[in-house]
């Protein structure tokens, strides 16, 4: 099988600038019911966040409004100082989000599937399709009609947009959904490769994630 070095590949990105994810008294109501309330936490570059909590706790609620998806009832989310609202689409080119839809279109091949994300982003690494794939372990899967692959398959295929366009904040829910333990363990080793180039990345999991620059943050305490 053909293999590339995680390290590597990531390193032909440029280091991230210095950069500041904060979040200040943050409300969020749905159907009459306080998820969580007055939520306080700051992400520099370099860190990871793993957001936990049971069902229902906010989790996914609270990814979506970091992404400028959903307004919070009260309370603001930064970057580097600037509300998200007033910044967004400046915001949004900092950042790739991967919610529990794999985003990718069935009928296209994992290869050709990449080629839009990669036409659709607006500063492509110089990664190149095939070796992202790879890296997820889908070597040998790129021609393939990607409805033909198993759910943990098509999962892999949306995580490897990660690696060929340049984002500094990854947003990720359950983004092991699917995947066995070595798939798990691939995507753990590039989340450590994000932060050690200055990336970011705000995540949940039922699985707890073994990284070196994780931190956790839980809901519904």
């Amino acid at each position: 099988m053909k293999t590339f070095d995680t390290q590597s590949l990531l390193k032909n990105n440029h280091s991230y600038a210095p950069a500041c994810l904060t979040i200040e008294h943050l409300q969020c109501i749905r159907d009459d019911r306080v998820l969580f309330e007055d939520l306080n936490f700051t992400l520099n570059e370099g860190q990871l966040l793993q957001v936990e909590g049971r069902n229902g706790s906010g989790k996914t609620s609270l990814l979506r409004i970091l992404c400028g998806l959903t307004l919070p009832v009260e309370g603001t989310v930064s970057w580097n100082g600037q509300d998200i609202q007033t910044i967004s689409s400046q915001y949004w080119t900092t950042l790739a989000y991967i919610g529990h839809s794999h985003g990718i279109k069935a009928d296209l091949t994992p290869l050709e599937n990449l080629q839009v994300a990669k036409a659709l982003g607006k500063y492509p690494t110089s990664v190149s399709l095939a070796e992202a794939l790879d890296k997820v372990g889908l070597y040998g899967f790129e021609d393939v009609p990607t409805r033909t692959l198993s759910a943990g398959q098509q999962r892999r295929v949306a995580l490897a947009r990660l690696l060929i366009n340049q984002a500094q904040l990854w947003i990720l829910d359950e983004p092991f959904t699917a995947l066995d333990k070595t798939a798990i363990r691939k995507v753990e080793n590039l989340l450590d490769e994000h932060a050690k180039e200055g990336g970011m990345a705000v995540l949940t999991s039922h699985h707890t994630v073994n990284c070196q620059y994780a931190s956790h943050l839980q809901l519904g305490e």
